[in-house]
């Protein structure tokens, strides 16, 4: 006879769900979520959120979710739906529903023809020159500081190289990176799992300056055009719009999406590859000897720790998601931190494997697959290739530090040493 059960009640799933969200969002829980993320995908691959709506820590559904056209971005009408009062009506919150990364089709489809091949195979191959001295002019810096003891990685190149490879791209006055990368990391507080008040005030003053910068830069650059992508989504805007004013609203969106997506997650995946690989030395000493599998290295630090850990969606209609029932326009929090290390997807998942072929959903999926994963592959397999040849005996020297946040990870300091 098969041994007895105890049937697992909602309310029990509810309070686990509180328990477990709740331990998420101490320092500790930030600093390592995976345990708690461990315990969240044993109470199934989909699970009530205690706020509303559902969690999926399945791969295979998240991947199914991400994928499908039946799963919508929280664009503006759906914000507009859930009242005032709401984290989703805040200022910082609606700015954000009029970029890219939060329209549905057909304005998504419009926006993102209008943004042209970024990123393509001719582009990277420009800007691996400029990716490649921006490096190695900051390992200068980072060097010298080593030489005198402790360094920190993520201040001196992990923050620096992303806003200095979009800066010099976007022809942006290099006096103006500090404060573009400051306002970055506090705009990123409305796209959280869940925001505090404060936090939700910060952004919403860093993105009131951001609109003033970018909206500014747009100006500008009609006036006096040049060979810019700024300047060309003017042209390409102008022949989508009769008003130059709308037109130039488009663009600034655009300016301040290619902004944020290129700081705050490429400077968070920079510093955890590092971070990942320094923790295991004998691995960190083999890739030295074996560069070739760089990047394989950066691929396997995407699927262990990536640096968006939660992707939100709606259901365009009721539905059935892994058995359980989604009513439309619910959201559902695709917990991809927890999806990269599914059981059911990864073999021994729990462990860092350089050898892997790492399939992950750190850079989402179908339409909305990020725009700028070619430009942060290069700049992480880059400055992975130059720190492993100038510095092979490198070293942690401290914990790491970790920024208060669930969705996205940021490392705030990172130190190192020569051992």
């Amino acid at each position: 006879m098969a041994p007895a059960t105890t049937a697992t009640t909602p309310s029990t799933d509810h309070r686990s769900a509180v328990g477990l969200f709740s331990r998420l969002r101490t320092a500790k829980g930030q600093a390592d979520p995976f345990p708690i993320y461990s315990e969240l995908r044993s109470m199934g691959g989909v699970v009530a959120a205690p706020w509303g709506g559902h969690v999926v820590t399945s791969f295979d559904l998240c991947d199914q979710v991400l994928r499908s056209r039946d799963w919508l971005e929280p664009d503006a009408s759906w914000r507009d739906r859930q009242g005032t009062g709401t984290r989703w009506t805040a200022p910082s919150a609606r700015e954000m529903s009029r970029t890219l990364p939060a329209l549905n089709p057909p304005d998504h489809t419009l926006v993102r023809r209008s943004a042209g091949s970024m990123f393509d195979r001719a582009s990277l191959g420009r800007f691996r020159e400029t990716v490649t001295g921006i490096t190695r002019r900051l390992l200068d810096g980072l060097g010298e500081q080593l030489r005198h003891g402790e360094a920190d990685l993520s201040a001196l190149v992990s923050d620096e190289l992303p806003v200095a490879t979009i800066g010099e791209w976007l022809q942006l006055p290099a006096e103006d990176y500090p404060l573009l990368r400051e306002l970055t990391h506090d705009q990123v507080f409305a796209q959280e799992l869940l925001p505090s008040a404060s936090q939700l005030a910060k952004s919403d003053a860093s993105t009131a300056q951001l609109r003033a910068y970018f909206v500014g830069l747009v100006r500008e650059r009609r006036k006096n055009p040049g060979p810019d992508p700024v300047s060309r989504w003017i042209a390409t805007w102008d022949e989508i719009e009769d008003i130059p004013e709308v037109a130039d609203e488009a663009v600034y969106f655009l300016a301040l999406f290619v902004l944020l997506a290129a700081l705050e997650t490429t400077s968070t995946l920079l510093s955890t590859t590092a971070l990942l690989l320094l923790e295991r030395p004998d691995q960190w000493s083999w890739l030295a000897s074996h560069p070739a599998y760089v990047p394989a290295a950066v691929e396997e630090a995407l699927r262990y720790d990536p640096p968006t850990h939660v992707i939100s969606r709606i259901a365009r209609a009721d539905c059935t998601l892994g058995g359980v029932p989604v009513k439309a326009d619910e959201m559902v929090h695709l917990m991809v931190g927890a999806a990269n290390r599914d059981p059911a997807r990864h073999q021994d998942a729990e462990l860092f494997d350089l050898h892997r072929k790492a399939a992950h959903l750190s850079f989402s999926g179908g339409i909305h697959y990020c725009l700028g994963a070619p430009l942060a592959r290069l700049e992480a397999q880059t400055l992975l290739h130059e720190l492993l040849r100038r510095f092979p005996r490198l070293t942690l020297a401290r914990t790491p530090q970790w920024e208060p946040r669930v969705a996205f990870r940021r490392l705030t300091a990172l130190h190192v040493a020569l051992d």
